[in-house]
């Protein structure tokens, strides 16, 4: 009966540990992919849509939506420990595009055109301000 019982603890203890991750989940993609195949394409379709006077239709405002959630998710993405560049400019950096996603999600999720054309700037700035620092190349200094 003893030797029953220690059996039944030593499982447990095991399942445990197999539940408990060793070690964070590796990213599946690169800064550079982000940027290419997640950000790029998202920012460029909220700011098509706001410069064709706003989604008229609910598949385009499908598309802003899932755009504006993807750049969101994105600057959480670019914050994760083995993207993040520095502690204080990466991530506040990050963090607006944070803000921007989530602020074209809210004007999107409420069908509210003004509002999504007011994001504009801030859609542009959270890429301007990033690729000024971190892309100079793209951002040369006059």
């Amino acid at each position: 009966m003893k030797l029953r019982w220690m059996g039944t603890s030593l499982l447990v203890g095991t399942l445990a540990l197999a539940q408990a991750p060793s070690e964070p989940f590796p990213p599946a993609a690169n800064v550079k992919q982000l940027m290419l195949d997640l950000i790029h394409p998202s920012s460029n379709d909220i700011l098509l849509a706001i410069n064709r006077g706003g989604p008229k239709e609910e598949r385009e405002w499908a598309t802003v939506r899932r755009s504006a959630v993807t750049l969101a998710e994105s600057g959480n993405m670019l914050m994760m420990r083995g993207r993040a560049r520095d502690q204080m400019d990466w991530m506040k950096d990050a963090k607006l595009l944070v803000d921007a996603g989530n602020a074209a999600y809210k004007a999107a999720q409420a069908k509210d055109g003004a509002a999504l054309a007011s994001v504009a700037g801030a859609v542009d700035a959270s890429c301007t301000t990033c690729h000024k620092q971190y892309r100079p190349n793209v951002f040369p200094a006059h």
